[in-house]
């Protein structure tokens, strides 16, 4: 009846599903057969990532640009391939001092016992990776994950599939199924694949999703690191310089056409310098594009629906009476999905744009009163993933750093902490759970497992019962020296 059972449960399954679950298993019975990788082993993981990441590179490049409509071949490299090697190189450099036992303290009434922190590889990590940077996003976990030890299974977006082929086809030239593997497929086979009991499973994407993720990971008591977003704030203090920092701010915005968990969502300025912010913002952006309706430098949107979806934001603040400055025609090359930079100015805190996470080249301005109203502002709010202040003037730095709780900072610039590979990148709330990038990535991906080391010296059997006089005079020495 059992066996029955389970044949119509497998019957039921779609081609991914049966798929999704073969690679599993074979990837837990390689763990069983070697649950500690070697130092040697993982170097070559990690060799492998760099050798698959370069020699696709022009693959990359034609893949993700088609799935996005346009996407410029150097954000692709610099967004995807420069930063997925130099995360593997980092980890490839410091591999050896990662896995190395920590020592630590041992309280003196255990000496001359030993305590130590030993990191052991997980078992089979699973990667659910965005279509925004459909590269990286799936390649940096997986070179944490694999300097730790573990097999990975990774499951790209659907929304772009092309770039989800080469990447499949990228890692099956390196990797054995069991080591590390791609698999493909839609909504059902994503849904499945959070419900499989992974050691560890890694989310990037929106908070909603993420919150799903959850929830099905919940039930096998999976562990997870969910990189979410939300609405990442620009604090421009009154000592900053405007011109350096609207430069910033454009250039963070327009990447990859706003389609960055950590893209600059608004901007608080200070009254006084309102529009000098908008001048600043629209002008660095004419510079960056000159021509941002042709110029392939310049990212599509993705989908017909995002595109859609991000003009109905802009519509709905028009229709409010609110001031809009767009940096490029509004129709020009729709079939190319292409939507100009769009500063929308003090716009009402009821408005979809002020409410969701945007996603897009579209960048409300605020003006505030002071560093405590920006500083209030936020902390209104969802705790977000990035936070971006611009000035000189130290204090009001320090406060804006010390009164609010981000995912990540980036003082005077904009997105850059998330490239530094010895920071740990993650968000903190509904901006996400848990972190990786270098050694963080290691202890992510890692049990850190407590060990002592009992001496045969050890006098702890003086605390055994049966308990006696000694005993009191013994745990009243201690209590006086602990």
């Amino acid at each position: 009846m059992a066996a029955d059972t389970a044949r119509t449960l497998d019957a039921d399954k779609t081609d991914g599903e049966r798929e999704l679950d073969r690679l599993f298993a074979l990837q837990k019975k390689a763990y069983a057969a070697t649950p500690f990788i070697s130092y040697d082993q993982r170097i070559a993981s990690l060799d492998k990532i760099i050798r698959l990441t370069e020699a696709n590179e022009e693959k990359f490049i034609e893949a993700i640009s088609a799935d996005f409509g346009n996407r410029a071949k150097h954000e692709t490299i610099i967004a995807e391939v420069v930063v997925t090697v130099s995360g593997a190189k980092l980890a490839r450099k410091n591999l050896k001092k990662w896995m190395r036992p920590r020592g630590v303290a041992t309280p003196i009434h255990m000496l001359p016992g030993k305590s130590r922190i030993e990191p052991q590889p997980l078992g089979v990590v699973g990667i659910i990776s965005p279509w925004n940077y459909p590269v990286q996003l799936a390649l940096a976990p997986a070179v944490a994950a694999l300097a730790a030890g573990n097999r990975v299974m990774i499951k790209p977006s659907e929304l772009t599939p092309r770039t989800s082929e080469a990447l499949r086809d990228a890692i099956a030239s390196e990797f054995a199924e069991d080591e590390c593997v791609v698999i493909t497929g839609g909504v059902e086979t994503g849904q499945a694949f959070t419900e499989t009991p992974f050691d560890h499973l890694l989310f990037t994407g929106s908070t909603p999703v993420g919150i799903r993720v959850a929830q099905a990971a919940a039930k096998n008591l999976t562990p997870v690191t969910l990189e979410l977003g939300g609405k990442s704030p620009v604090v421009i203090d009154e000592s900053a310089d405007i011109a350096a920092a609207t430069k910033s701010i454009a250039h963070g915005k327009t990447l990859n056409a706003g389609q960055t968990c950590v893209a600059p969502d608004y901007v608080l300025s200070p009254q006084s310098k309102l529009d000098a912010v908008v001048d600043g913002i629209a002008g660095a952006a004419r510079e960056l594009y000159p021509d941002i309706d042709t110029t392939s430098d310049y990212t599509s949107i993705v989908s017909d629906r995002h595109f859609a979806r991000l003009k109905s934001l802009v519509e709905e603040a028009r229709d409010r009476g609110v001031k809009i400055v767009e940096i490029g025609s509004a129709n020009a090359l729709h079939p190319q999905r292409k939507l100009p930079l769009t500063l929308i100015v003090d716009p009402p805190q009821d408005i979809g744009l002020m409410k969701e996470e945007i996603f897009g080249p579209i960048l409300p301005i605020l003006r505030v009163q002071s560093t405590d109203e920006a500083i209030a502002h936020i902390n209104g709010g969802d705790r977000p993933l990035a936070l971006y202040w611009y000035g000189s003037d130290n204090d009001a730095r320090d406060r804006v750093l010390q009164k609010t709780v981000s995912g990540g900072v980036t003082v005077n610039d904009a997105i850059w902490h998330v490239a530094q590979e010895n920071l740990p990148f993650g968000g903190v709330g509904k901006s996400g759970v848990g972190a990786y990038h270098g050694e963080s990535g290691f202890e992510t991906f890692s049990h850190m497992k407590p060990v002592f080391y009992q001496s045969k010296f050890a006098s702890g059997s003086l605390l055994h019962p049966p308990f006696t006089a000694r005993t009191d005079k013994i745990l009243s020495f201690l209590r006086k020296i602990l």
